[in-house]
């Protein structure tokens, strides 16, 4: 135990003010501190952007760049951008949107009768070729969550208007959602929720057409 005249020696000890050099060193370990915090708040923000990227076609799609951005880094949408780029359509799809766009892997184009893509690609069809890639994309940004969501609103069946001005029917078969296009033809939704800056994808495994 302390006696009295120890306590206060210690106390006086324990309240008094730190010297120059002390101070200095205080203020350097409050700074290596802070940076620390700073460093892992920063790795924090890292992780949570890594957790939101989905992979694509073996590329990250970053939820801070637009539809057509990563898009062009995807290996499973060559064609898709191919054809985005023939009908002229990049500016519209760079744009602030947003946009909910239904996307056809290269597979998906490569179940069309042989030579359909290779036709729709020349400029005289540049029109036609238009028509079927809005039809494709709804305006508005409309998760997996919001399509299931009008589905069931719908007894079993959502319409949804496309910027083609047709209109896609999505219904639920188990967990996945499949659209059926105006000619009956259907595409289920293989990976959900790519999201973007200026909208969100879907990526299908068929090519959906307008009559």
């Amino acid at each position: 135990m302390l006696l009295q005249s120890e306590w206060m020696t210690f106390d006086i000890e324990r309240r008094r003010k730190p010297t120059h050099r002390e101070s200095k060193i205080m203020g350097k370990s409050y700074k290596l501190f802070a940076a620390a915090l700073a460093v892992a708040a920063g790795m924090t923000v890292v992780s949570q952007a890594l957790a939101n990227e989905v992979i694509v076609g073996g590329a990250a799609m970053y939820p801070t760049k637009d539809i057509i951005d990563n898009a062009s880094n995807s290996k499973d949408h060559t064609t898709l951008v191919t054809a985005v780029k023939a009908a002229g359509l990049v500016e519209t799809l760079k744009g602030a949107g947003p946009f909910t766009v239904f996307a056809p892997t290269n597979d998906a184009f490569n179940k069309l009768p042989a030579g359909t893509v290779e036709s729709l690609l020349k400029p005289e069809n540049k029109a036609t070729l238009s028509k079927i890639l809005t039809y494709h994309v709804v305006a508005g940004k409309f998760a997996a969550a919001d399509v299931v969501k009008a589905i069931n609103a719908g007894g079993g069946k959502a319409e949804l208007k496309t910027v083609a001005g047709g209109t896609l029917t999505a219904k639920l078969n188990g967990s996945d959602v499949i659209l059926t296009d105006e000619k009956g033809s259907s595409a289920k939704v293989t990976i959900a929720d790519v999201f973007q800056s200026n909208g969100v994808i879907h990526v299908i495994d068929g090519v959906v057409q307008p009559k």
